[in-house]
Order: C-alpha cells, then sequence, then structure tokens
C-alpha cells in the first residue's frame, strides 16, 4: 500500500505533457554544446536520401541558442503540419459522429448484442482489431479510430485508460511490429537489397504473441478496477462525454445511425483502398475524414452553419494535441540544427563491433530505442542508421533479416511511450488520458515485450535466419 502511494505520487511530480516536452526541446539544446557536432555524407538513391557507412567526420560545433531555440517550436509546426491536422480531422468527423448520437447508439447495440457478462472477450476482440488496424493501416491513419475504444472501454465497465490500453497499444504494437510496415520494414528491405517483407512469417508470429500479452494486460487491469474502482489511473479523468446516457437493453440503431454508420465504413474501406493501391497518406487520409464527417451531417439533416458549429466545437478539446505534435517535433529540429543526431548514432552503433553477436544484435535494439526518441519518423531513422548497422551486422555475422529485426523491434516498442512521438501525443489528447498515467501503465507491458521481442531476436540470430546476403 505503502509503494502504491509513492508511486502515485510520483506520478503526480510528473509535469504536463506541454511542460515535459518544453524541457525535453532545452535538454537537446544544452546536448548540443555537450556532444561534438558530427556527420555522415548522404547520396540520394531513388529520390532518397540515404547515410553512406563510414562517411564519419565530426565537423564544427553548432551549438543551439536560445533565439534558435524558440525558432524551433514553430518549425516543429511546420515539420509536422500534416500531422496536425489529421488530429483536427478526426475531431471534427467524431466530434459530429458524436453529436448525432451515431456513435454511442452503435456501440451501445454492439454491447447489448454481444452481452454485458462477455465484456472480457470485448477487451480481447478490440485489442486484436485494434493490432490489425495498426498493421495494416498504419500509426496516423488510425488517429481518428483512437477515441471509440475509449466510448467502448466506459460502456462495459471500463476507463479511459482501459480505452488507451485497447486502442493506443494496440495500434502501436500492430505498427511497430507489423510484418508489413513500410516505414521501417519496407525502407530496411531496400536498403538491404532484400525481397520486399521477405520473413513476414516470423514477424507475424511475434506480433500476434505481443499483442495476446497485450490482450491479457489489458483484461488483468480490467478486472482490477473492476474489484475496486481506486486503482484505476484515470478515475480523474472526465468521460461523461464518453459514456452511455441510456440502459443498455434500450440501445437499437434507426435507419440514420445505419446509414452514417455505412458512409464510415465505406470512407474507411475507401481510405483502405486508397493507401495500399494508391499510396495515399495522411492529406488523403484527412480529406477522407473530412468528407465523412460532412456527408454524415447532411445524412443528419444538418445545414453548413450547424455542421460548422459542431466542428468547431470539437476542435476545442484536440487543440492541446496539437500543439503537444508540433513541440515533440521540436526536439529533431534542435538536435538537426546543433548536428549531433548523426554524432549519437555514430557513437552508439561504435560500440557494436566489440560485442559478442548475440549481444550485438540486442544492443542494436536499445541503440535503435535511444535515437527513437531523438529521431521519431520510422522512415527518417532506417535512412539514417541502418545504412550504418547493416555493413555491422554483416561484419558480425548477424543476417539482414536480423538486423532489420532489431532496427523495427527497436524503433517499434519505443513509440508506445516515447514523448516525442507527435502520433501518441495526439492519441493521448483524444483519449483524454495524462501522459504520466500512460506511461504508469504502458510502461511495464513495454518491459515484457521487449523482453519476448529480445528472445525472438536471439532465436533469429542463432539460427542464421534469412542466410546470409
Amino acid at each position: 500500500m505503502k509503494d502504491e502511494k509513492k508511486s502515485k505520487k510520483l506520478l503526480d511530480r510528473i509535469p504536463h505533457p506541454l511542460a515535459l516536452l518544453f524541457y525535453i526541446v532545452v535538454a537537446a539544446a544544452i546536448l548540443t554544446y555537450i556532444i561534438p557536432a558530427g556527420s555522415y555524407e548522404r547520396e540520394t538513391v531513388d529520390g532518397e536520401t540515404r547515410t553512406i557507412p563510414g562517411s564519419f567526420e565530426y565537423v564544427e560545433n553548432s551549438p543551439v541558442g536560445i533565439m534558435d531555440l524558440f525558432t524551433s517550436i514553430p518549425e516543429g509546426f511546420q515539420e509536422m503540419a500534416d500531422i496536425v491536422f489529421i488530429t483536427f480531422a478526426a475531431a471534427m468527423m467524431f466530434g459530429l459522429l458524436e453529436k448525432t448520437g451515431m456513435l454511442e447508439n452503435t456501440i451501445g447495440t454492439f454491447v447489448r448484442k454481444i452481452g454485458i457478462q462477455r465484456r472480457f472477450l470485448i477487451v480481447v476482440i478490440m485489442t486484436f482489431v485494434y493490432g490489425l488496424f495498426g498493421i495494416f493501416i498504419g500509426l496516423e491513419n488510425n488517429i481518428a479510430l483512437i477515441p471509440i475504444a475509449v466510448l467502448l472501454s466506459v460502456a462495459i465497465g471500463g476507463d479511459a485508460m482501459l480505452g488507451a490500453g485497447i486502442g493506443i497499444g494496440g495500434v502501436l504494437v500492430g505498427f511497430g511490429l507489423s510484418p508489413f510496415n513500410p516505414y521501417t520494414v519496407g525502407v530496411g528491405h531496400k536498403l538491404a537489397e532484400m525481397q520486399l517483407f521477405s520473413g513476414w512469417l516470423f514477424r507475424s508470429i511475434l506480433v500476434v504473441l505481443t499483442l495476446s500479452v497485450l490482450a491479457y494486460y489489458n483484461v488483468r487491469y480490467f478486472k482490477k478496477i473492476l474489484k475496486d474502482r481506486e486503482k484505476g489511473l484515470a478515475n480523474d479523468v472526465d468521460v461523461r462525454d464518453m459514456q452511455l446516457s441510456k440502459p443498455l437493453d434500450s440501445y437499437k440503431m434507426s435507419k440514420q445511425d445505419i446509414a452514417m454508420l455505412l458512409v464510415l465504413i465505406t470512407g474507411i474501406t475507401i481510405m483502405l483502398f486508397g493507401v495500399f493501391a494508391k499510396g495515399w497518406y495522411i492529406n488523403e487520409v484527412a480529406a477522407i475524414f473530412l468528407m465523412i464527417g460532412i456527408v454524415s451531417g447532411i445524412i443528419a439533416r444538418m445545414n453548413s452553419s450547424q455542421i460548422a458549429n459542431v466542428f468547431s466545437e470539437a476542435l476545442k478539446p484536440s487543440a492541446l494535441a496539437a500543439i503537444l505534435i508540433g513541440v515533440a517535433m521540436a526536439t529533431q529540429v534542435v538536435l538537426n540544427k546543433g548536428n549531433i543526431s548523426d554524432t549519437v548514432a555514430h557513437g552508439l552503433f561504435s560500440v557494436l563491433e566489440y560485442l559478442p553477436t548475440t549481444l550485438a544484435a540486442v544492443f542494436m535494439t536499445i541503440s535503435q530505442s535511444i535515437i527513437n526518441i531523438f529521431i521519431p519518423s520510422g522512415s527518417g531513422q532506417a535512412l539514417v542508421t541502418l545504412p550504418i548497422m547493416i555493413p555491422v551486422g554483416d561484419m558480425l555475422d548477424i543476417t539482414r533479416q536480423s538486423t532489420i529485426l532489431a532496427f523495427q523491434i527497436g524503433d517499434g516498442l519505443t513509440n508506445i511511450f516515447s514523448p516525442t512521438l507527435g502520433g501518441l501525443m495526439a492519441m493521448l489528447g483524444l483519449c483524454k488520458v495524462p501522459y504520466g498515467r500512460w506511461l504508469r501503465y504502458i510502461f511495464p507491458f513495454v518491459i515484457i515485450a521487449l523482453c519476448i521481442s529480445w528472445i525472438a531476436l536471439v532465436i533469429s540470430v542463432l539460427i542464421n535466419w534469412g542466410g546470409t546476403i
């Protein structure tokens, strides 16, 4: 009991997410005075800028001053403008679906038909559903779907934290360990000159196993708060606008609700087709969200002013999430101005050649996890670090398949708690879950997931997975 009170006191000391991110930006600026500036040479291949292995050299220091520190914040917003807008688009779409009652009626009907007595099964199923969203749709493209998990959680007697565990946890595990992740595995295979998404079966086993552990972890928390609500981590989160307003057995869907649900499903189907067949990315997905919201408003017989009013109201809660995204990106802007990102990567990977093979593979994931805090973009990290990691792995007799898996694990699992990942901060904002609470909830799972992934990585090294190139 005393330990729990101590942990709660420690949790209360974690600053507001906006303050925390600003401290990280300031710390990054201070590091530019301590860490020597350095740079790898780059080459452009097929329109992509890649690091040239062995080309690192120290350059003249360029420490970040006060003005550069503060201008990095608006520059971060400019870099992340598409992510900021998709957060707004998602908020507007779901704000309208919520205002019309469609979301509440759909979720209430869904829970009524499955049965509240099967609520643990609902948690397991929805954890895997969101995991599949992460595997096949991506990260930012799923931001709009996260509030549904909270609505569902509250409907079955859970809280906002359980909803975040289902939605955010499922998406980020699925995306991070996806066998078909185009930003990590896809770019990695291209750089390693390997068949695209080869080794998918091994990766699929790993992601299914990790999602199974997450589902158990979510159910375990659910059972704990059902026994004692005081043990919940989101007791003070206001979910009055995310809970069912009438008895469960009274829910049914009207023709209007069904029409709006069909519009939502059609929109998501078009989005999926565009992502996979047309190469759509964030701007196109945001446009689909806007169209779903406007068409749903028309179905609800709203005029243009009413739709605009609902959109305006829906934007208010998402403003903080949008601000957090821009400030999170400012860290990378500062590091780039100070020319120390390459120095950090060079220092971390220089250690690898002195380690035994299996330990070196594990250290690759740790190195990548550290770099992920500074460079939150998966594809950006791949283009910076994999040209360095792949030759080092070849030298240590680590197959390129295992090297890319190490990179994927280090990048993917850190995303679940990284404060510099704009998409995570946006999702937490939409769930109304404070970052400190999320960290306390999810970090034990991340440790378990890392252990599982390290075992898989060591096995891949021992069986010489993928052979030699």
